[in-house]
């Protein structure tokens, strides 16, 4: 099968990126309690840890893509090979499709929708 672009290299265990999105979690959580938010308001709109570590997969493959936003196909094609990688992801990745924004949860995304 020939790709449009290298495969990106495989990252560390599952476990492992389940633990650093966890922690990332936290930080998000953390950062949005400190300025004041009602923890009841915004719970629902954070990803699961399973959801953050696609997103943190796709994200370095975008990374490695030198930066470029991913066509709506190229993002279809990523989503489904991190499913193939990390089958215990599958669900994350098709709750992500189709999902735009994905990072609903970040202060800067929230402030380009207002």
């Amino acid at each position: 099968m020939v790709t449009d672009q290298p495969p990106a290299p495989r990252r560390a265990s599952l476990e492992l990126l389940r633990a650093e999105a966890s922690d990332e979690l936290s930080v998000l959580v953390e950062e949005r309690i400190r300025e004041g938010e009602d923890p009841w308001d915004f719970m629902e709109d954070l990803p699961s840890v399973d959801e953050l570590v696609v997103l943190i997969l796709r994200a370095e493959n975008i990374a490695s893509d030198g930066g470029n936003r991913p066509t709506a196909a190229r993002n279809y094609r990523v989503l489904r090979q991190i499913a193939l990688d990390y089958p215990p992801l599958t669900r994350a990745v098709w709750r992500l499709l189709g999902s735009e924004p994905h990072r609903r949860w970040d202060a800067a995304v929230r402030a380009e929708a207002s």
